[in-house]
C-alpha cells in the first residue's frame, strides 16, 4: 500500500481553530484534493516538531502545518535540512507568516491553493540560549516584545486574539524597560529592544523590519534605545507611518550574527516566533539552504524585486 505523501500537522489548542472547531475538518477536506493526507494533530507543546520528524522519516513530500506562528515554527524545527516541503496553513491567533507571504487567513481558502505555491530554499534564523536552541522562520525578539508575550493573559487571548498583545503593550506604559547590550555584527550598543526578523510583518498589524524577505540570506536588525516606555510612543509613530528610525535611538540594518546580555544582573525576556522563550544572553544567526516552503508565486516576484543589495 502507497503511503501518503501530504502530512497535515494541526494544534486543535490554536486560536482560530480553538474557536471554530469544523475549520480543522474542512480545511483536511480541502488539503485531500491535492492527494491522500496523514492527519496528525499535537498532543500539547513541543510535539508538532516531533511529528515533523517522524513524518519526514516516513518520506511525506509536504508537510502541512495547521495552527499559529508557534506550531508551525515547532514543525519546521522538525524539518530543518531535509527535502520535505513546508506548507503553512493559518490556523492561529496572528498568523505573521501566513500574513507576510500572501497565504492570507482563511485556512480552507489556503489549503486549495497550496498546488498554486512554489516550491523555494530558504535560509531561517537560529537562536541559542544557555537553556534552548531552536531555527525560526518569521523572527526572534529581545526586550520589550517579549516582555509583552509574556504578560499576555492566555484566558484573554482566547478571547481578544490579538488584541490581547494590545492590552499587555499598553499596560506597560509609563514603566522602566530593562536593558541589554547589543552585539549586531560589530555593532555595539545599549537596547531595551531588538527584533532580528525574517519577515516584514509583526503580529498581524505593524510593520517594524521594512526590507527583509525570505528570500535574503540575512536577519533585518531594528533595535530601539530607552529606558522608559514612555519613549517607545513617538517610535510607534515612526512604525505607523513606514519610517522605524525616523527618531534618534533606533537603528536598522542587515545582520548574519548578533549577540546579547543582559545588564546589571536584571533577566531580560525572549521571543521566538511569538512564543516565550526563556532570558538573555543569546546568539542568533543566519542558517542559509536550511529549508523548503511552499510560496504564493506573487510572494516570490515581489521579494525578487525588493531584496537587500549585498
Amino acid at each position: 500500500m502507497e503511503l501518503p505523501e501530504i502530512a497535515l500537522i494541526f494544534n486543535p489548542r490554536a486560536g482560530k481553530l480553538l474557536r471554530n472547531p469544523r475549520l480543522v475538518e474542512r480545511t483536511i477536506e480541502a488539503v485531500r484534493k491535492h492527494g491522500p493526507v496523514e492527519v496528525r494533530p499535537t498532543t500539547g507543546p513541543g510535539t508538532a516538531g516531533e511529528l515533523a520528524r517522524q513524518e519526514v522519516a516516513r518520506g511525506a513530500k509536504w508537510i502541512v502545518a495547521l495552527g499559529g506562528d508557534g506550531t508551525v515554527n515547532e514543525v519546521a524545527n522538525g524539518m530543518i535540512g531535509s527535502h520535505a516541503a513546508l506548507a503553512p496553513l493559518p490556523g492561529g491567533t496572528a498568523n505573521v507568516l501566513c500574513v507576510e507571504t500572501g497565504i492570507g487567513t482563511n485556512p480552507v481558502k489556503a489549503a486549495e491553493a497550496l498546488g498554486r505555491r512554489q516550491a523555494r530554499r530558504i535560509a531561517t534564523g537560529h537562536i541559542k540560549t544557555a537553556t534552548m536552541e531552536r531555527h525560526f522562520l518569521a523572527m526572534a525578539g529581545a526586550g520589550l516584545d517579549a516582555r509583552v508575550v509574556n504578560s499576555v493573559n492566555p484566558a484573554i487571548k482566547d478571547k481578544l486574539g490579538k488584541l490581547a498583545y494590545w492590552v499587555s503593550g499598553f499596560g506597560l506604559v509609563g514603566r522602566s524597560l530593562e536593558q541589554f547590550e547589543s552585539d549586531v555584527d560589530g555593532f555595539v550598543s545599549q537596547r531595551s529592544f531588538l527584533l532580528a526578523s525574517r519577515v516584514r510583518n509583526y503580529g498581524g498589524d505593524l510593520e517594524i523590519a521594512r526590507t527583509v524577505t525570505l528570500l535574503d540570506d540575512c536577519l533585518e536588525a531594528v533595535s530601539f534605545a530607552g529606558v522608559s516606555s514612555f519613549r517607545y510612543l513617538p517610535y510607534l509613530v515612526g512604525v505607523l507611518i513606514g519610517k522605524p528610525d525616523l527618531f534618534p535611538g533606533v537603528d536598522v540594518r542587515a545582520a548574519q550574527r548578533l549577540e546579547f546580555k543582559a545588564m546589571n544582573g536584571t533577566p531580560v525576556a525572549i521571543q521566538v516566533d511569538g512564543e516565550a522563550a526563556g532570558f538573555l544572553p543569546a546568539t542568533v544567526s543566519v542558517v542559509p539552504d536550511a529549508l523548503t516552503i511552499l510560496l504564493p508565486r506573487e510572494y516570490i516576484e515581489k521579494a525578487g524585486e525588493t531584496r537587500w543589495k549585498t
